[in-house]
This record gives C-alpha cells, sequence and structure tokens, in this order.
C-alpha cells in the first residue's frame, strides 16, 4: 500500500501545563489535607472501560494523597487523550475521579478524493489515529487537513480546497465528514535549465519524466506537476553527469514558480557542471578467492577512460555475483577512489571481501495457496544443503517465471542464527490465476466474428498438469480441442500429453480457396529434458482429412490432388521438437533466447507420405528497464516422398497480423486461379522493438511494438493454363520477398488476446491482397 505523509512539515506542538491543567479544575477539590485512600471510585465513563483509567491513575488504595500528587494524576489522565475534562474529589477517606469523555468517532466519511485510493486513506488515518471507534481529537484532524493540503500541493493540486464538518451524535459520538474540491492538476508551461554548457538543454532535459506538454502527455501525464516525479528526474540528472565523468557536478538549486491562478508552473534548475575527470588507474585488491584473470575480467573500467559510476557499480555487482556462483553469498566489493583534483583524474582499488562460504539450510515456500510445493520445488536448480548459487537461485526463479503459475517470484536469504555458514532461502510466490471458464465472442476480420467457449486449467488441482477444453466457431467454421499434459511424468521432468481435436473449416467463405475442409485426429507427446534449456519433444498423431471442392468446382491443384488421394485420406504422422529456450517470459519476453527445430514425417500405412522441417529463432535484447528489442527468422520445407505432390493443405501459408501485417490473412505466395495456395518453402525475417503502453508501463498485460518484417512462400507454379508444379529450389528470389513495416498492439484480454497491427507493405506486387489495419478479438483458430 502506498503510504501517504500526513504529518506537516511545520507542525505546532500543543503542551499542557500544570498551570493550564489547574485553570480547569474545581478548587475546593484541590483543598483539602493529605489522607490515605482507602477507596476510588470513578465517575462519568461512558465508552471507556474502568480499568483503562486504574492502569493511566498514579494513585493507588493505600497511597496517601496531597494536592501535589492530585495535580500529577490530573495531568496523566489528561496526557491520554481520553478527556477534556477531568476533575479529581474527595469523600470521607474515598477519593473522587470525575470524568467528561472526548467524544467517539462513529463514522469518517470522505468525498472528492480521487488523488488516493480509499484503502490508502483508511490505512494512513489508522497510522496517525483517525479512526472509527476511536476518541475524537480535534487536533488530530486538524493535522490530517494539513497534511493532505501539503500533499496535495506537493502533486501540483494548488487549487485544493478541504473543509471538515463534526457532527455530535447521541451517546458522545460524533460524524466526521471531510469535503475536498481537488480542482486541476497545475500543468507544467517551462523547465528551463541553467548552468549546462557540454549538454544541450533539450538532451538535458529528454532525462526528465515530467516537462511542457508534448503529443504523448495526453497518455503518460508528463505535463503534471508532482515534486516526487521533480526529485527523480533530478536524481536522473545528476547520475547523467556521474556516468560521464562530471565527478565534481552539483545542482546548486531547484526553483518551482506557481502562476498566481495556481495553474501552472515553471521549473528553473541551476546546476553546475565541472571538469571532467578521466580514471588513471584500476586496482583489484583483497581476498580475491578466485582466479585474478577471472575477476578482471568483470571490471568494465579502463585507465584513460571517463569517470563512470555506472560502470563503477556495474563492475561491483558483476564481481559480487560471480563470488555468489561459489557460495560467497555475502560477498561484497568495495570502490576506493582516489582523486586528483589538479590533474582531474581519478584512481580506483576495487577492495574485495568475499566473506565466508555458506550453504543453503532449508528452502521454505509461502504464497502457494493452490499450488502444492512440490510444483515450486521440483522448479528448483538450488538444493538444500548445497552451497549457495547465485546463478543456480536466479535460474530457478526463472523457471517459476516460465510456469506462468505465477506473477511474482521473490526470493530472500535468511541467516541461520548460531551458524554463520548457513542460511535459509525464502521463496514468497504470488499466484495468478490458472484455471479459466469462458464463453466470448470475438471479431477477426481475416475470420469474421467468433463464437468461443472454453474451460482450462494450467495447473490442474494444484498438481501442475495442464487440461484444456475448447470450442470456436466463426467465419472459418468450427474447432473443437481437448488436451491434458503432465509436465513431469516422470521425477526426472519427462512430460507426456495427449490431443483429440475436430476442425470444419470452409475457406471458400471467405474466399482463401475453393473448398470445405473437415479434419479429426489425435495425438501423443512425450517431452524430455535434454539440456538445462533444452527440451526435446516426440510425438506419435492420426489425422483424418476430408476435402469437398465446393459448387461443383474443378481447380487443377485442388482437383488433382482428389484424383491421386480422393475426397478422404489417413495419416500416420511421427514429429521431433527440439525447444531452446532462455527467455524470461512465456507471454512478452525482454531477455533470452528461443529457437526450434521442427520434424515432422507422414508415414506408412497412412495414404499421406511427405516429411516437413522447420526451424525458428527468436533474440530478445533489453536496452532499457521499458525499452527491448526483438530479432527472428523462420525458415521451412515440406517435401512428398511417394511420387505424389505435397498435399496442398499442408503448405506453408504466409500473411497477416501473426506473420507478415498488412497482407490479408494466408494471401501470400502463389495463386492458382485467383486463391493463394501457399507453398512447399517458407521465408519469414522480423525485427521488433518493444515497449508498454504510454501511462501503462506497470501494466503486464499490454505492450506495443514497431517491426520490420519480411518474407515469402514458394515452391510451387503455374503456366498460364492454370496448370502447376512443384519446384526443388530451396532459398527464394529475394526479388520476390514482401516486406512490411508498422506498429502493434497486444493486450492479453478476459476474452482471450486482442492483436492490433497498422501497417504499410513496401513492396506490394501486382496480385497481392493487402490489408493495412488488422486485428483480432478472441481466441482465433
Amino acid at each position: 500500500m502506498k503510504k501517504i505523509s500526513l504529518v506537516p512539515q511545520a507542525s505546532s506542538v500543543l503542551v499542557v501545563t500544570a498551570a493550564i491543567v489547574g485553570s480547569v479544575w474545581a478548587t475546593p477539590a484541590l483543598a483539602f489535607a493529605p489522607f490515605t485512600v482507602k477507596n476510588i471510585e470513578i465517575r462519568g465513563l461512558e465508552h471507556i472501560a474502568p480499568g483503562t483509567v486504574y492502569n493511566y491513575l498514579p494513585i493507588h488504595i493505600g497511597e496517601t494523597v496531597d494536592d501535589q500528587k492530585a495535580q500529577q494524576a490530573i495531568k496523566e489522565l489528561y496526557s491520554t487523550g481520553f478527556f477534556k475534562d477531568v476533575t479529581i474529589a474527595r469523600s470521607g477517606d474515598d477519593l473522587l475521579v470525575v470524568v467528561q469523555e472526548r467524544p467517539i468517532i462513529a463514522s469518517i466519511r470522505t468525498k472528492g478524493i480521487k488523488a488516493f485510493s480509499k484503502d490508502e486513506l483508511q490505512g494512513t488515518f489508522k497510522g496517525i489515529g483517525l479512526e472509527e471507534r476511536h476518541i475524537f481529537n480535534r487536533a488530530v484532524l486538524d493535522q490530517v487537513v494539513q497534511g493532505l493540503q501539503q500533499q496535495y500541493e506537493g502533486m501540483g493540486y494548488y487549487n485544493a480546497k478541504i473543509t471538515t464538518h463534526v457532527e455530535k451524535l447521541p451517546r458522545n459520538r460524533v460524524a466526521i465528514d471531510i469535503d475536498v474540491h481537488q480542482g486541476e492538476q497545475a500543468t507544467i508551461k517551462q523547465v528551463t535549465i541553467v548552468g549546462n554548457h557540454a549538454f544541450s538543454e533539450s538532451r538535458l532535459r529528454g532525462l526528465f519524466s515530467i516537462g511542457a506538454p508534448d503529443a504523448f502527455s495526453f497518455f503518460t501525464k508528463n505535463d503534471r506537476y508532482s515534486r516526487e516525479k521533480l526529485e527523480k528526474s533530478l536524481e536522473k540528472l545528476h547520475d547523467f553527469y556521474l556516468d560521464r565523468g562530471y565527478l565534481n557536478f552539483a545542482i546548486e538549486s531547484s526553483q518551482v514558480q506557481v502562476t498566481p491562478n495556481r495553474r501552472y508552473v515553471y521549473i528553473t534548475v541551476n546546476i553546475h557542471e565541472g571538469p571532467v575527470y578521466r580514471i588513471s588507474k584500476v586496482e583489484l585488491t583483497g581476498n580475491l578467492v578466485l582466479p585474478r584473470k577471472d575477476l578482471e575480467k568483470l571490471v568494465e573500467v579502463k585507465p584513460g577512460e571517463r569517470f563512470s559510476r555506472e560502470r563503477i557499480n556495474a563492475t561491483n555487482q558483476a564481481i559480487a555475483e560471480k563470488l555468489g556462483d561459489y557460495g560467497y553469498a555475502f560477498a561484497n566489493t568495495t570502490p576506493v577512489p582516489e582523486v586528483d583534483e589538479k590533474k582531474h583524474e581519478v584512481a580506483i582499488d576495487f577492495q574485495v571481501d568475499p566473506g565466508n562460504r555458506v550453504y543453503i539450510r532449508r528452502i521454505e515456500i509461502s504464497g502457494n495457496d493452490k499450488s502444492r510445493d512440490y510444483v515450486i520445488r521440483r522448479q528448483f536448480r538450488q538444493m538444500e544443503g548445497a552451497l549457495y548459487n547465485r546463478e543456480l537461485i536466479d535460474r530457478s526463479k526463472l523457471r517459476l517465471q516460465q510456469t506462468g503459475f505465477f506473477d511474482k517470484v521473490d526470493t530472500k536469504t535468511v541467516p541461520v542464527p548460531g551458524h554463520p555458514d548457513e542460511l535459509d532461502l525464502d521463496v514468497h510466490v504470488s499466484e495468478r490465476p490458472t484455471g479459466s471458464f469462458s464463453v466470448g465472442v470475438g471479431y477477426s476480420n481475416a475470420q469474421g466474428f467468433l463464437f468461443n467457449g472454453s474451460i482450462s486449467q494450467n495447473n490442474f488441482m494444484g498438481t501442475g498438469n495442464v487440461l484444456s477444453f475448447s470450442a470456436n466457431v466463426g467465419g472459418l467454421g468450427t474447432a473443437y480441442n481437448l488436451s491434458f499434459t503432465n509436465p513431469y511424468f516422470t521425477p526426472d521432468g519427462i512430460s507426456l500429453g495427449f490431443n483429440l481435436y475436430r476442425n470444419d473449416t470452409n475457406l471458400s467463405t471467405l474466399a482463401i480457396a475453393p473448398y470445405q475442409e473437415i479434419d479429426y485426429g489425435a495425438s501423443v507427446t512425450l517431452g524430455i529434458p535434454v539440456l538445462e534449456y533444452v527440451y526435446d519433444y516426440m510425438t506419435l498423431g492420426f489425422d483424418h482429412t476430408n476435402i469437398n471442392l465446393q459448387n461443383g468446382a474443378n481447380y487443377p491443384l485442388y482437383q488433382n490432388y482428389i484424383d491421386l488421394y480422393g475426397n478422404s485420406a489417413n495419416s500416420i504422422t511421427l514429429g521431433n521438437d527440439l525447444v531452446y529456450n532462455s527467455t524470461n517470459s512465456p507471454i512478452f519476453p525482454t531477455k533470452g533466447v528461443y529457437g526450434s527445430l521442427s520434424l515432422k514425417a507422414a508415414v506408412p500405412p497412412g495414404k499421406l507420405r511427405f516429411y516437413k522441417a522447420e526451424i525458428k529463432a527468436n533474440y530478445y535484447h533489453p536496452f532499457t528497464s521499458w525499452l527491448s528489442g526483438g530479432l527472428g527468422a523462420r525458415y521451412g520445407f515440406i517435401n512428398s516422398y511417394s511420387g505424389k505432390p505435397v498435399p496442398f493443405f499442408d503448405n506453408f501459408y504466409l500473411g497477416g497480423p501473426t506473420t507478415l501485417p498488412g497482407y490479408q490473412t494466408y494471401a501470400l505466395g502463389p495463386q492458382i486461379d485467383g486463391y493463394p495456395v501457399g507453398g512447399t518453402r517458407e521465408l519469414l525475417l522480423d525485427a521488433n522493438l518493444y515497449f508498454p503502453l504510454p501511462g501503462l508501463q506497470d501494466n503486464k498485460n499490454f505492450r506495443m511494438n514497431l517491426f520490420v518484417a519480411s518474407g515469402w512462400v514458394y515452391g510451387v507454379s503455374a503456366d498460364s493454363a492454370g496448370n502447376f508444379q512443384y519446384t526443388n529450389n530451396y532459398f527464394p528470389s529475394l526479388g520476390n520477398l514482401r516486406t512490411t513495416a508498422g506498429v502493434g498492439f497486444l493486450w492479453i484480454s478476459p476474452l482471450g488476446p486482442l492483436r492490433l497491427s497498422l501497417a504499410i507493405p513496401l513492396d506490394k506486387k501486382p496480385g497481392d491482397l493487402t490489408q493495412p489495419l488488422q486485428f483480432t478479438v478472441g481466441n482465433a483458430f
């Protein structure tokens, strides 16, 4: 929960002295001679228990009371804040304590507060004593008002007005109303930087997360003033100079000027750059533990280079992580600079302290309300009783994230009391919903309306098994699928899964091809872990395919297939997929490599006979915390070995939002009689820049990308009479490649993925079918 500071920066403290307290006493009550208390009677209590008063009263039965002790008792009771009047009197040898309680808060109502959530307000009010069913204290309410006012001003709401109303209720209770008129947040008119010489003002302003309005201000709100954002921007400015050798850089002042109408803000930052410092010498000292040459490779600063705090910190972290891989969990590297102010040089001594080698005694898991412990433990590469290994812990976290079961995985080492060479590893997971039942409607401009229903559980009963059933109805037909996978069929991580399906597809509906196709089949897949990042999946499948030409159409390609194979054909397929995956997310990867080599063959006794190969590679690299890039490549071919041509429905197809945006789905490549027929060869290349949707940087369900993609399918040709033939060339003519560029948007919505792309085909040829704007909502098939 975000903390809201409601403590005014300059608050006044009311000190009730004995003299002030004395002014409210009844004078006769104190005019008594010292006496020994035989009994204590408390009067006037409404909500507070008598025991509470006895706890705070510094007088007990059997003690002697005089005026001084009575005054002290009144001060003690007033200091509790429970009472607005206290009187002490004597009745014989009895001590009478008469109190008038402060009212109890019956309710706290807020209105007009939009900058903070209700939970944030309640948590903060509670922290300073303004809470329902607690004693009401006007000073606390005033403190809340002052604190809120300062918070609003710090966020740029200079016209915020806060009013309070305290309503008296029966039985000594009050209702508190806090009414806020926030007004408009002040807009930044200008940010001025004074004192810069080495870098332009525009470049330095680019470091700020706030500034004058720009094209994206509607989403980012970067033109709205916030003291917190200004302070963070100044920190980035300071780091920018330190990373470029300006060791004496200083921000001399930052002035925020508000216009008389309190609607606009002008920010002026005065800086002192100073001279550039360079590295004169780099040393590595201390208890190195590992070979010096191994650690020297990690040093990112070299003599003659500019001083850079960023690279110095990166060196510290790299050395600590390297030592952490060998059990030194508390390794520390301290850079000790020696500055020569005359020569503007810095000598740096990296002093290495590895600490003690430690072992992991126990791995404690928490937060898994659904997932069973063994589902988490089997992903761990760091073992209990083994040396601490930072790399194995990081790999374990990545494996847990790749399951898709958890939103967040946090690890923390906890020292074991009395055992300096042991640590416990606390693993806390935040589970995400892994099961779903949905009935939805979507739309795709490739398939028209989509109606889908599905029930799935990717972590079935917390076991890590995957069970799903889906049914989809759309412009192309219907699709049904039932699948189950046990990723740990054996304790060694061998997976076993099966799949049953039926697809009824009418491609003539959208003028993609003049036939209707009905497929049904089943497959079983065995997955074997080969290396840490490498899996091998072997599949045995059965497929039945039925082809019906529409309206008695007689097209050479399709009719030739029916003449050779008939309307119906069975195939027995053997497949093998070798997969390498080191990416950091199964949904939106920003780092790592994904590669696969897929081989598939239709074998006897099935009627269809062919072999197919496809290789895919994707590389992801983060540039900043929010910007990453990706490169992708895909190549495949299919050949027949029975003397008959390859079944046309097993060809490769390109075009559409998931392959080449800007071209119609499946429409690229050779055409016969105006219909795209795919190809026996495919080549696809793409490059992407990934970034969050402006204003939603913290939302993990959205992502945008700028892309360039190029590809083609080939291997089939036709003459002017419509006769077709297959070619054996494995690489396309570069002149045939189609290239597209544009911007994409992907949202993991409750109905399924929403994909939107706006693309421009860069080398459209006659006959190409294009669609610059393409989108899909819901589960496509």
